[in-house]
């Protein structure tokens, strides 16, 4: 039986898949390749770049005109500065998938001795220039994983795949795709050798164009969820598959990754008769947060980077970008999948914006000392007003130890009322957020469970910058506005000072508005 794929290259006899040719355009591809251009494939890690090259690989040599072959050069990563190792990672790498996938011993039997007799500087040219001499047809090579490379060894290989461009294709192959995470231009390449920092720009200047491989669209994602259905007979509820799209917007892996724990880890959804719900996938992509699944560990390793935090602090806080954030840094904060580009700038989907915050705040949570029972009414509901009484006695005590725990500094006050709220609600429900740049404000949706009843509670985060007048007035606004989408009657506004001047006894107030025919309170913080 087929399955949804979350590790590796798509197989489609294994897997549910979409036909791995269809992802991008290959008549545009075969154009760039017939023209013998050098050129690069990038898109974040987990998208399908490797089943695509495979799928390319097997295509153009069916075709019988080029003898093509993939690579993967990340084993040479472990060698760093080190060119020779690495040179001879990637040499013995190619040599071994040559013989492998296209019974071709040539480099089999000299890679080795041209190693020796060339360096790790000229070794991949000479061998890659030998090889195109001796082959009979044109060689097309898929270099995957380019941008593991660290340091010395990449820009050698780089400048070594450069020198030999003007042989091809008698004596060099004839086109070379560069693929990875990041387009060749971002980067950024310290040589210990040369004491400086070397871009792969001037590093690889015969790159002809750059393609991206772009996240699955709304239909792609129901053909393949459809897959499932025609396999097993399984459905999804028509609201289910909205569900999987608001989590994902698309994003391969998470895709595979939702579908795969609500219809295969989940033990109840085993049975094909079981209809696929809303709520469901919501559990799935609660249970790949909770463990922590590569994907997302990776993910929350990239937030420590200084490039990510000038693009994220202020996504999170809601400001207006600020002028110091570079257009190489949104580049390659887009590079990485963290964020999208649309009418502003936000997190790439909604499943991210939830892990996020809940990373940068995870020892946060497991150290606050409040207990989801304290808050929880007699009717199963949970006391909103006591819960965020006590929030803000906890914010007046604390809150200069806490957020000065943070990375993320700038977004200190709304990371710990989530972390705050979601210590809370882990045993019994969830929390919703929306955020992005020059939103001025971050909207929680607060959704708990009891009985057969679900508790939707709105939550409003601003940061006073002007008058508390102006800000009460806008503030009470947008929480109508947002309780109104979510059909709710509970909001509640936080409005935090961070005026250093401002005494505790200024900051903190509970008030009670009500605006078109709802209630809403105020907390100041």
């Amino acid at each position: 039986m087929k399955f949804f794929n979350t590790a590796g290259p798509v197989n489609c006899e294994d897997h549910y898949c979409l036909p791995p040719l269809e992802r991008f355009d290959l008549d545009e591809l075969l154009h760039l390749i017939d023209n013998k251009k050098y050129f690069v494939l990038h898109a974040p890690r987990q998208t399908g770049k490797t089943s695509c090259l495979l799928a390319l690989m097997k295509y153009l040599n069916e075709k019988e005109k080029y003898k093509s072959l993939y690579f993967n050069v990340e084993t040479a990563q472990a060698a760093r500065e080190d060119v020779e190792n690495g040179m001879k990672s990637i040499l013995g790498e190619i040599a071994l998938r040559a013989k492998t996938f296209l019974k071709d011993s040539f480099l089999f039997d000299t890679w080795n001795m041209l190693l020796e007799q060339w360096g790790g500087h000229n070794a991949l040219n000479t061998a890659l220039s030998l090889w195109a001499d001796e082959s009979e047809k044109p060689l097309v090579l898929l270099i995957d994983e380019i941008d593991s490379l660290v340091g010395d060894t990449l820009i050698s290989v780089l400048r070594q795949l450069r020198s030999g461009y003007d042989k091809r294709p008698l004596n060099f192959p004839q086109s070379i795709i560069l693929c990875g995470v990041r387009d060749v231009r971002d980067y950024r390449i310290h040589s210990e050798m040369e004491k400086k920092v070397i871009t792969g720009g001037s590093a690889f200047n015969i790159k002809a164009k750059s393609l991206r491989l772009g996240d699955f669209t709304e239909e792609e994602m129901r053909t393949l969820l459809q897959s499932h259905t025609e396999e097993t007979g399984q459905l999804f509820k028509k609201e289910t598959i909205k569900a999987v799209w608001e989590l994902s917007e698309g994003q391969p892996w998470l895709v595979n990754a939702l579908a795969y724990e609500v219809c295969h880890e989940m033990k109840a959804n085993r049975d094909a008769m079981v209809e696929i719900t809303p709520e469901m996938v919501y559990q799935a992509g609660e249970n790949l947060i909770l463990r922590r699944e590569t994907h997302i560990d990776q993910l929350a390793d990239k937030l420590k980077e200084k490039r990510v935090q000038k693009v994220i602090a202020p996504i999170l806080s809601g400001l207006e970008a600020p002028e110091d954030i570079s257009p190489d840094d949104l580049m390659y904060v887009t590079d990485l999948g963290l964020i999208k580009k649309d009418k502003k700038i936000r997190i790439a989907n909604r499943l991210y914006q939830e892990v996020i915050p809940r990373e940068l705040t995870f020892s946060t949570q497991l150290t606050i000392s409040q207990e989801t029972e304290w808050y929880i009414k007699p009717d199963g509901k949970l006391d909103i007003d006591k819960l965020m009484a006590a929030f803000q006695e906890f914010f007046r005590e604390h809150s200069e130890h806490w957020v000065e725990r943070f990375q993320y500094k700038e977004a200190g006050p709304q990371l710990l009322l989530q972390a705050f709220l979601q210590r809370i609600v882990n045993s019994g429900g969830r929390v919703e957020r929306e955020y992005g740049l020059g939103m001025k404000r971050t909207d929680l949706l607060l959704i708990w469970r009891h009985g057969k009843g679900v508790q939707k509670v709105v939550i409003e985060l601003k940061i006073l910058y002007k008058s508390l007048k102006k800000t009460v007035e806008e503030g009470l606004e947008q929480t109508w506005g947002y309780m109104d989408k979510c059909g709710t009657r509970e909001g509640h506004l936080v409005i935090f000072d961070r005026n250093q001047t401002s005494s505790w006894d200024e900051k903190i107030f509970k008030k009670s508005y009500n605006l078109k025919n709802m209630e809403i309170i105020v907390w100041g913080m």
